[in-house]
């Protein structure tokens, strides 16, 4: 993958990105309305709440927390770009992680207890679900010989059907990186959070405004992880990436709505269980078999 296709899908996901992620945010406020008897906001809620927020004065604790976020979404961005050009799946899990660390040290900077405790939160939840992304990269080269997402197109039939178990683990992990309950214990885009929302208890207007961005456009890369897993050489993969997209962004809504908040310690054990289990055990029988 030459370097000239990785920067124009990064360009292209820096226009497009931020658009589906907004039109994804909207759909979740709507679908959560329904399930709770409410009407809910309009599809573009999202996007009005982000243009109000570039509206209001800059303030910011200092300079360095601006230039943090600023490189959060900028990573964010490269590893969204990286993924949906067919790169290095690898390089694309690194990148987003060193978006979250920037927006981890953005947190750090405002030296706010609030704050501080909301990024050693974050910094928690890196920790439980980064193994079983890393397993997902090795399980994905084991399947397809290259760390290339594009490779998925050579493939004969759906990765999943090799890597089923690290499917499961990832969908697990993926109520964590989405930042939804009973994992929501950093960051929630819950109303009852809005006084203290921990990591971005010190961050508003444009400031913040970045960070609702950043959000969407790692929800599309973590939309795009799902999809990777039914993509193959056939038209007819379309229709099953976007059945299964919807299905688990459905079921991740549901699961926001009906569980509490767990305590850190059931989510760091759960969630190294099931990349011990479903990562380690299909990356064995890949292996050996």
């Amino acid at each position: 993958m030459s370097l000239i296709t990785t920067l124009v899908g990064t360009l292209l996901f820096a226009v497009l990105g931020p658009v589906v992620g907004c039109l994804l945010s909207g759909l979740d406020r709507i679908v959560s309305a329904r399930m709770q008897g409410r009407v809910g906001p309009p599809l573009l809620q999202p996007y009005y709440d982000v243009r109000k927020l570039f509206e209001k004065e800059r303030a910011s604790v200092n300079s360095a927390e601006r230039v943090y976020v600023a490189a959060a979404l900028l990573f964010a961005l490269i590893a969204g770009g990286v993924f949906f050009s067919g790169g290095n799946l690898l390089l694309c899990v690194f990148v987003i992680t060193l978006s979250s660390l920037f927006f981890i040290m953005a947190a750090y900077s405002t030296r706010s207890p609030y704050a501080e405790v909301g990024a050693a939160r974050e910094t928690l939840q890196v920790m439980c679900y980064e193994p079983m992304v890393l397993l997902m990269a090795v399980a994905f080269f084991q399947a397809t010989g290259s760390f290339d997402v594009a490779a998925v197109l050579d493939m004969p039939h759906p990765v999943v059907c090799t890597i089923g178990l690290v499917f499961l683990g990832v969908l697990f992990i993926l109520t964590i990186k989405l930042r939804k309950s009973p994992f929501d214990l950093a960051l929630s885009h819950h109303a009852h959070q809005e006084i203290v929302r921990g990591v971005t208890t010190e961050m508003s207007g444009p400031t913040l405004g970045l960070v609702e961005i950043m959000h969407w456009c790692e929800n599309v890369l973590f939309m795009g992880w799902i999809a990777m897993f039914f993509v193959w050489g056939s038209p007819l993969s379309a229709i099953a990436v976007v059945a299964v997209v919807a299905l688990v962004y459905f079921l991740e809504i549901w699961i926001d709505n009906n569980f509490a908040r767990v305590k850190w310690q059931f989510m760091f054990k759960s969630a190294w269980f099931v990349a011990l289990v479903a990562g380690g055990v299909n990356i064995a029988l890949l292996a050996f078999l």
